[in-house]
């Protein structure tokens, strides 16, 4: 993949993107981006988790950001194409991912997984599994919904994510996409202990046929976060839920 320029509205307000981390993603969500529904998933995310080594040469130096798109200190999205905090995947590779960013320490790094929980564990220096972060980063999880998603993903459930995000210090934030059909006083019981520095909600892109809420009740989500004085960024793909 390389050092590419974020591009489109999922990551609008990141500058790049990175990644370092190929095979299969253990959480088999079934409206993942990566399955391309014309050629299937691309050979670097098929197979067992493995680190792509010549992925650890790019830079995230002044002149490589520069060049790529003209921004420098970036904010770098790290492994946007795998989950780097699944359960399946060795501590080993999370350690040199991280250690890579580490090397370039004026850029904000952001990390987003289905598995929060292992970020609570990695940043408590009490852990045996403590690991240091970059010196600027952000961590997110993704909440659908807060109803079950067993059928939907193999990640851990949104209630166990919601919790483990609570316990966090820093900077943090949420996505909502595709947002799926909810409850309303729940999901906001779930959601606002987090405090998010701000949330993305967004639609089904991938046209899987998801069960999904109407546009009032959407609405009636928005104004619930933004009533607990949580930022909500809405995704372009809202719209088709407005019709």
């Amino acid at each position: 993949m390389g050092l590419k320029k974020a591009e489109g509205n999922m990551y609008s307000w990141c500058t790049h993107t990175h990644t370092h981390l190929g095979g299969v993603c253990p959480h088999r969500c079934v409206y993942c981006y990566v399955d391309n529904p014309r050629f299937g998933r691309p050979p670097r995310y098929q197979g067992e988790l493995r680190l792509v080594e010549w992925e650890f040469k790019v830079k995230y130096d002044k002149q490589t950001l520069t060049l790529n798109r003209g921004v420098y200190p970036g904010v770098i999205f790290i492994e946007h194409m795998n989950d780097l905090f699944a359960d399946d995947v060795p501590r080993g590779f999370i350690h040199r991912v991280l250690q890579h960013c580490q090397d370039f320490p004026d850029n904000t790094y952001v990390f987003q997984t289905k598995n929060p929980a292992r970020y609570v564990t990695i940043g408590d220096i009490t852990s045996t599994n403590y690991l240091t972060w970059p010196k600027y980063y952000m961590m997110g999880t993704t909440i659908e919904t807060n109803r079950p998603m067993s059928t939907i993903s193999r990640a851990p459930p949104t209630n166990e994510r919601a919790a483990a995000m609570a316990l966090l210090k820093g900077r943090k934030f949420l996505t909502i996409e595709p947002i799926l059909q909810f409850d309303l006083d729940e999901l906001l019981y779930m959601i606002v202990p987090i405090k998010p520095e701000f949330i993305n909600i967004g639609a089904d892109s991938k046209k899987k046929g998801l069960l999904e809420p109407t546009w009032d009740e959407v609405r009636a989500l928005i104004l619930g976060l933004t009533n607990a004085g949580i930022i909500v960024r809405e995704k372009h793909n809202l719209e088709r839920l407005k019709r």
